[in-house]
């Protein structure tokens, strides 16, 4: 959101106010612990900017983004709501439509309203059954991460069904939070009981803190404050016009989840797509360094009670640090007033404001070289809560207080998710529709047109590295993102640091880089492309994408083209012993018949047909991005 800010004050794209002052929200929580003078007066410019636009703002130690969206109403249910961060699905947890966008998006909605989407396939996850007691939302994500794990609802949108009355809406808001790690691109709740009660509970509180904090006198007493977004008028509504799906309504696969058949489940390490019943590790004993509570994930007021019963009266294993961060002001308040905020203090925690911090890779508590961390956050990539050479589980509230406890991977020991019996077995199914027209969900061009100046043939060497599910934190890693004096020399240098150091050394002007499956998973830092675009990089082949990263590539100018068969040869024939991999394949890529014709090293040659780059992703290019493309239509 910086960038965007700054972008706006140095007039870049030509907009010299913005569109609708209500439609962005601003909030300050990705580098909150940073006080250094440059950061205190890079917040400063943003809140002076909000102020002359007239633009609701937030600032460092309000909270969370997501949570700030959620407490205030501006995600709110069946309405579409994103936010440049990756983790905007979590909105679904009330109903919205939360979706990510990318910075340059955020840009261009600021100067023109709009934005751009595909309209994905849509998945249906049917649950079935109750949650045992003591098993959360978290472990109903990570269960689901681990058991579809195969890349199901990869740049899906999800729509939960089935037996949800009895999941609250925290935990509602975890699973749609992660279903950002699952691959998805929304993951939405029904409104129901449960969400309607969650927004009146709010209305009263908002009510009450309003009157609380005016310092009304007794004239004002009958005086109801209302509120714009959350106020008796809007629930009412919802109750009277509800949004439900068409009995007709056919969903490209549905996933069946029996929930009572879960257990506790922790996740990793650095990987969402391994879950392990609690009860395995807990057997190994597994050693740990560090635990976190924090994050828009899991740290709301239910979240910190759950940390807080299994601490009451207990000190954290001596050696272990335990850092706790409210999602936003507000529930750090709520959790003071409970008595659970000086139960973690007492237990030996270690406090961070109101915000992003160690999920993120930035502030106190990283992990180093050789360490273990268990953490309630929502993504545990390699390198992403610091050294690459640290490994990192995720877990529920109450698994991570109990790991803090007891030193080493546990559950809470008066708890029934504690056992060392063999948990039951997760019941789970899947179905993909029949229909031709959703299992071929790969959007393809129609047009064979190139737009004048636009290159007809793209001509390199592949350069390959063959991970599946590589993520932006290893393609740039977390602690530049927010380094705003990082170049493009200095980009090049850094690209792929987490993935493989030796990257720079291999990697030729005009190459053709090819990834995995899954390539560019994870947040939604735009810098990811624009580092691989700085490698002079002009084109990527990958078997598939993570839908965001392939936004931000669009939007800066980093043609992308999908072949699976090209992926799968290489892996074959070139094989996946080095990270890095230059092949002596050369490449000639026909943009607008969609063909690919490769020369391998024996000389032999092969035809890949892909979908040929359409015309609007050939006017982002030819403007230099979608930055450019909207600085022409202003």
């Amino acid at each position: 959101m910086t960038i965007q800010v700054l972008s706006f004050l140095s007039k870049s794209i030509g907009a010299t106010k913005i569109y609708d002052t209500k439609q962005p929200v601003y909030a300050l929580d990705h580098d909150v612990q940073n006080k250094s003078e440059k950061n205190l007066k890079k917040y400063a410019n943003i809140e002076a900017w909000s102020k002359e636009q007239g633009v609701d703002f937030y600032p460092a130690g309000r909270g969370i983004g997501h949570q700030v969206m959620i407490e205030e109403g501006y995600a709110f249910p069946n309405t579409l709501t994103v936010a440049s961060d990756s983790h905007s699905n979590m909105y679904g947890g009330i109903g919205a439509l939360g979706t990510p966008i990318v910075r340059t998006d955020a840009a261009a909605i600021w100067a023109t309203g709009r934005t751009w989407w595909q309209i994905p396939p849509i998945v249906k996850v049917q649950f079935k059954g109750k949650l045992p007691k003591g098993v959360t939302g978290k472990d109903v994500i990570i269960a689901l991460c681990g058991l579809f794990n195969r890349d199901q609802v990869l740049n899906t949108a999800i729509e939960f069904h089935g037996e949800i009355g009895d999941l609250t809406v925290e935990d509602r808001l975890a699973i749609a939070n992660m279903t950002t790690e699952w691959g998805a691109l929304a993951g939405v709740f029904p409104v129901d009981k449960a969400t309607i009660e969650f927004l009146r509970k709010r209305q009263r509180r908002i009510e009450f803190s309003h009157f609380e904090n005016a310092n009304l006198v007794p004239a004002n007493f009958g005086q109801k404050f209302i509120h714009p977004r959350i106020n008796d008028e809007t629930i009412q509504n919802l109750i009277d016009k509800p949004l439900k799906p068409s009995p007709k309504a056919t969903y490209a696969k549905t996933l069946t989840l029996d929930l009572s058949t879960l257990s506790a489940y922790v996740s990793g390490p650095n990987s969402v797509k391994v879950a392990t019943p609690l009860s395995e590790l807990m057997a190994k004993r597994i050693p740990i360094n560090k635990a976190y509570l924090v994050s828009c994930v899991n740290s709301r007021s239910s979240d910190l009670k759950q940390a807080a019963e299994v601490l009451q009266g207990k000190k954290i294993k001596e050696g272990v640090e335990f850092y706790v961060a409210a999602a936003s002001s507000e529930v750090q308040k709520e959790a003071e007033q409970a008595g659970h905020w000086q139960t973690l203090i007492d237990a030996g925690a270690t406090v961070l404001p109101a915000g992003c911090g160690p999920c993120v890779g930035l502030g106190m508590g990283l992990l180093k070289d050789g360490e273990i961390g268990i953490s309630a956050t929502n993504r545990n990539f390699k390198g992403r809560m610091g050294s690459p050479n640290a490994l990192a589980y995720l877990a529920s509230p109450a698994v991570v207080a109990a790991s803090a406890l007891s030193g080493y991977i546990s559950g809470p020991q008066s708890s029934s998710i504690t056992t060392s019996s063999k948990p039951p077995s997760p019941s789970f199914s899947i179905e993909i529709a029949s229909s031709k027209q959703l299992a071929n969900q790969t959007a393809t061009s129609s047009s064979n047109e190139v737009l004048p100046n636009f290159p007809s043939i793209i001509r390199g060497e592949i350069i390959f590295c063959h991970a599946d599910n590589l993520n932006t934190d290893g393609i740039y890693p977390g602690k530049y993102t927010y380094n705003d004096e990082m170049t493009r020399d200095d980009m090049k240098k850094v690209v792929m640091e987490n993935y493989d150091h030796n990257f720079v050394n291999l990697v030729k002007p005009g190459d053709i880089l090819v990834g995995g499956f899954n390539f560019g998973t994870g947040s939604s830092r735009e810098q990811a492309a624009t580092a691989i675009k700085s490698r002079d990089i002009q084109i990527m082949v990958a078997g598939s994408y993570s839908d965001i990263f392939k936004r931000n590539s669009v939007n800066n100018a980093l043609l992308l083209i999908e072949s699976a068969e090209l992926v799968n040869d290489l892996k074959t024939e070139v094989g996946t012993q080095e990270l890095t991999k230059r092949t002596g394949w050369n490449v000639e890529i026909h943009v607008a018949e969609g063909r690919v014709i490769v020369k391998k090293c024996d000389g032999q040659e092969k035809v890949y047909n892909v979908g040929a780059l359409g015309k609007s992703v050939q006017e982002i290019w030819l403007a230099n991005g979608l930055e450019g493309w909207v600085k022409q239509r202003l």
